[in-house]
C-alpha cells in the first residue's frame, strides 16, 4: 500500500468523515458542520480517492461504513480530539484560587515590595511570589522562563525571545535627612563631598551615575556600598549620607523617614525602566495577570510621585 502524503491531506476531510460516520447521511453531516450537501459529497469523494476505499455506501437510504471505515474511525477520533486539545484556548487563570508560584526579579525597593504584596494578598491570597535578585544572567533567566517578570534599566539591547514594556523616563533626585549640613549650601561641591550610598546591581540592570560623573571629570565620595535597596531610607535618615535615585521608589519614605529632596547639582540623565518577560509566556493567562498586577503597582508609585509635593529648597 502506498503511503499517504500527509501534506496533501486536508484535516477538514477527517472532520467530515467523523460527521458522516456519526450522522449516517450526507444531509445530516452537512447540517452538523454547517455546509452544503454538495460540499460534503465532494469531501467524501476526495476521502475515497485518498483512502482507496468507498468508506461509506448508501444502503436502504442510509450510509453504511465499509470495514476499512470502521477501523479508520477508531484512529481518527483520538487524532481529532488531540488537535482540539492542542488548539483549545488556555485554561483561565483564577487568582483567587490559584496556588501558583511566580518568580520576579527587580530592585527590592520597600515601597514597590509593599504595593505588590498588598495587591497579591487582596487578589490572590494563595499565590506565592519569589523575589529574585538582578544578577548578570538575568536576561538568559527570563528567556529560559526561570524568571516570570523582571524590571531593569532600558539601556541594553535585548536578545531574541524577550518582550518588553518601557516605562516613562524618571528624573534622578537626591535624598538626605532633614537638618543635613549640606542643605545650608546645596551646590555641586557639597554633593560631591558628602558621602553617598551606592547599591549594587548587575551590569545588565544598571544605568550608573558614575559613568556620567567620569565623563565630566567628577568624582563623588562613596560612604556605603549595599547589595539591596530596602535598607537605604533608614540609613540616610540616621546619617549624613546622600542617596540619588528616582522618586517613585522613595515617595512613601519621604514622610516616614523625614527626608529632604533636592535636585542633584550635577548633570545626570533620566532613568528609564522596562519590564521584561519571555515571549513564550506572553499569552499565558497567569503571566498576563502577574504582569498586570506588578506593572499596576509600579504605575501607582509613578502616579504618587507625579502628585508629590515636596520642598526642593528652591
Amino acid at each position: 500500500m502506498n503511503d499517504i502524503q500527509l501534506h496533501r491531506l486536508d484535516l477538514n476531510l477527517l472532520v467530515t468523515f467523523e460527521a458522516l460516520m456519526d450522522e449516517g447521511s450526507v444531509a445530516g453531516a452537512a447540517n452538523r458542520l454547517g455546509k452544503t450537501p454538495s460540499a460534503i459529497s465532494h469531501a467524501l469523494g476526495r476521502l475515497r480517492e485518498q483512502a482507496g476505499d468507498p468508506l461509506l455506501v448508501k444502503v436502504g437510504g442510509r450510509m453504511q461504513p465499509s470495514p476499512f471505515a470502521l477501523r479508520l474511525i477508531e484512529d481518527v477520533r483520538p487524532i481529532l480530539r488531540a488537535v482540539q486539545r492542542a488548539f483549545a484556548p488556555p485554561e483561565p487563570f483564577d487568582p483567587a484560587t490559584s496556588r501558583r508560584v511566580f518568580r520576579i526579579a527587580m530592585p527590592a525597593m520597600t515601597s514597590l515590595i509593599a504595593e505588590i504584596f498588598e495587591r497579591l494578598n487582596r487578589e490572590a491570597p494563595h499565590v506565592a511570589l519569589e523575589w529574585a535578585s538582578l544578577d548578570a544572567g538575568i536576561l538568559t533567566a527570563v528567556a529560559d522562563e526561570q524568571i516570570d517578570l523582571a524590571l531593569m534599566g532600558a539601556d541594553k539591547t535585548l536578545p531574541e525571545g524577550l518582550m518588553e514594556r518601557r516605562m516613562a523616563p524618571l528624573e534622578r533626585l537626591t535624598f538626605l535627612r532633614q537638618g543635613h549640613p549640606a542643605l545650608a549650601n546645596w551646590n555641586r561641591q557639597a554633593w560631591l563631598d558628602w558621602p553617598h550610598v551606592m547599591v549594587g546591581m548587575a551590569s545588565a540592570g544598571r544605568q550608573t551615575v558614575e559613568d556620567h560623573l567620569r565623563r565630566d571629570g567628577l568624582d563623588r565620595q562613596v560612604g556605603a556600598r549595599l547589595s539591596e535597596f530596602s535598607g537605604v531610607a533608614p540609613l540616610i535618615a540616621r546619617t549624613n549620607m546622600l542617596w540619588t535615585t528616582v522618586l517613585p521608589f522613595m515617595v512613601r519614605d519621604i514622610a516616614t523617614y523625614d527626608l529632604a529632596v533636592r535636585h542633584p547639582p550635577v548633570d545626570l540623565p533620566d532613568f528609564e525602566f522596562r519590564f521584561l518577560w519571555s515571549s513564550r509566556l506572553s499569552a499565558d493567562p497567569g503571566n498576563r495577570w502577574l504582569r498586570d498586577l506588578v506593572i499596576g503597582a509600579y504605575e501607582t508609585l509613578e502616579r504618587e510621585a507625579k502628585a508629590a509635593r515636596f520642598s526642593n529648597g528652591e
